[in-house]
């Protein structure tokens, strides 16, 4: 449509099932961004903005199916005030790249995906960061209309399970989750020495460091933000190390990071919080080990994304060489509230490997009765 027809024409709107729920005046921003508040405000107050045929307002909130009756767009003088600004495209994705962020995916349904992130590879872009997760997502988009969505983020070295929303509904259903503290989260994380306390919650307010240019966090008992962990040791080797469980309650930057160095046990491979102590020696790898290892959240449709995401080869690595068996992480609940003991933690493993142990034993048998 040009400026010349929009000018005349008096638009009709289908709203989507991907806008359903939300308020007009997000609509507009959404659908309609040139299109001021003001004007939106003004074309409700005369009665030109209308739903099924009805006078609406732009706090009314939008249901999928109805129809919106929306004024002939008002003309903008060319000014270089009011100019719109060129929109950057985003380059195309090579083959290799779309390949890449598809093999990523562990889940998905049609209102999400959870990726299975690998260590060195950015949430976001920023200075001097190309190379993202939020670069790859035009891989994911399929047939549907919108772009797929960013939740929450993790740090680059982080690995493991990130969800990501496939609608804008799914999106703010989400990030209502996380700001409410609703979506659980287990990490796990190879530390340096061994708590005394086997399981313990760490509440220590976060702030930015000052002089480093918001890259670093620290702990500030007086201006920083709350922030609360509870840590859960599942396996030791001797005195030199231990594999935690994590659950952040919170969600501040660097979060388990910050935390886990202020009570003298660096995440293994963490120098910006742990200096040379995070390093440990006899091959253990040097990148950080601090995987996210399950995500658990109420689904926009109903039931709970729930999703595991396997270790990344260094990790798995390291595991190996210190003699811990993934088993005994997974025996521990998300939702636990007391600790097991480790003779429940161990029962729980051997039950859990003998469970994996048969289910790869039907496997093989399905597909030899296939041939």
């Amino acid at each position: 449509m040009s400026d010349t027809q929009a000018s005349d024409t008096v638009r009709q709107f289908n709203v989507g099932y991907d806008d359903d729920g939300i308020r007009l005046d997000r609509w507009f921003k959404r659908h309609l961004p040139e299109t001021s508040f003001t004007t939106v405000a003004k074309w409700a107050r005369t009665g030109q903005l209308r739903i099924d045929g009805s006078r609406a307002t732009p706090g009314d909130r939008l249901v999928a199916g109805q129809t919106l009756r929306v004024p002939p767009a008002e003309i903008v003088k060319d000014t270089p005030d009011a100019a719109a600004k060129p929109k950057r495209e985003r380059a195309a994705l090579s083959d290799d790249q779309t390949q890449f962020a598809r093999d990523m995916v562990i889940h998905q349904d049609f209102q999400a995906f959870v990726l299975n992130k690998p260590p060195g590879l950015a949430t976001q872009g920023g200075t001097k960061t190309h190379e993202h997760v939020d670069g790859l997502l035009d891989a994911l988009q399929y047939d549907n209309e919108g772009r797929p969505k960013l939740v929450h983020r993790l740090d680059k070295d982080t690995s493991g399970a990130l969800l990501v929303a496939r609608t804008s509904r799914a999106a703010a259903f989400f990030a209502k989750a996380f700001s409410g503290r609703n979506a659980r989260k287990v990490y796990w994380a190879l530390i340096v020495d061994v708590p005394s306390i086997d399981d313990g919650t760490i509440e220590l307010p976060i702030a930015k460091q000052p002089g480093t240019g918001g890259e670093k966090m620290h702990v500030d008992e007086e201006s920083g933000q709350a922030a609360r962990t509870r840590y859960r040791v599942i396996e030791r080797a001797g005195n030199r190390t231990a594999w935690v469980e994590l659950q952040p309650f919170t969600g501040r930057t660097h979060q388990l990071r910050v935390h886990m160095a202020a009570i003298g046990h660096p995440i293994v491979g963490d120098g910006k919080y742990g200096g040379a102590a995070a390093f440990l020696t006899g091959g253990i790898s040097r990148k950080m080990h601090l995987h996210a290892r399950r995500i658990k959240v109420d689904h926009p449709d109903g039931g709970v994304v729930d999703v595991t995401a396997e270790l990344p080869t260094h990790f798995a690595e390291s595991l190996k060489q210190l003699g811990f068996e993934p088993a005994a992480g997974d025996a521990l609940t998300l939702d636990e509230k007391t600790p097991p003991t480790r003779e429940q933690i161990k029962t729980r493993a051997k039950a859990h490997a003998k469970s994996v142990r048969k289910d790869r034993k039907g496997e093989r048998r399905s597909r030899g009765a296939a041939r």
